[in-house]
């Protein structure tokens, strides 16, 4: 099986183009969001392409916790949202996504099916890598 990180969409290396030459501002990164529209018929990932557009059964989107520089070098952006306990009970969450304010998919990440129990809380990272 191909290693799967994950990848920056099209969508978001355009808008990284677009404000490095000046003709545009980058929008902050303000959601995370999950799914279980992440793997194929034999459960295993899907392999990110970059042209997401968003994710293949979105489930529940919500605000970023937090944000960290994940390197000393800050070339990467460690972004943390939380499933609280109550939320998505019984799911198998298998993908996951970053969008900024105008609401577009920046970064896809697709990953082996984990389950969700009622009682548990998952805390979810997901780095944006340059």
């Amino acid at each position: 099986m191909a290693e799967n990180k994950g990848v920056i969409t099209v969508v978001g290396r355009k808008k990284i183009c677009m404000a490095h030459s000046g003709d545009a501002s980058l929008p902050a990164i303000v959601k995370m969001a999950w799914g279980d529209g992440g793997v194929d018929e034999n459960g295993l990932p899907k392999l990110a392409t970059g042209n997401e557009i968003g994710l293949y059964n979105e489930l529940l989107k919500k605000d970023i916790e937090s944000h960290v520089y994940a390197n000393e070098e800050k070339t990467t952006c460690r972004y943390t949202a939380t499933l609280e306990r109550g939320e998505l009970t019984g799911k198998e969450i298998s993908e996951m996504g970053l969008f900024d304010e105008d609401g577009e998919l920046i970064a896809y990440r697709s990953f082996m099916r984990k389950g969700k129990d009622e009682d548990i809380p998952q805390i979810y990272d997901m780095d944006e890598i340059f």
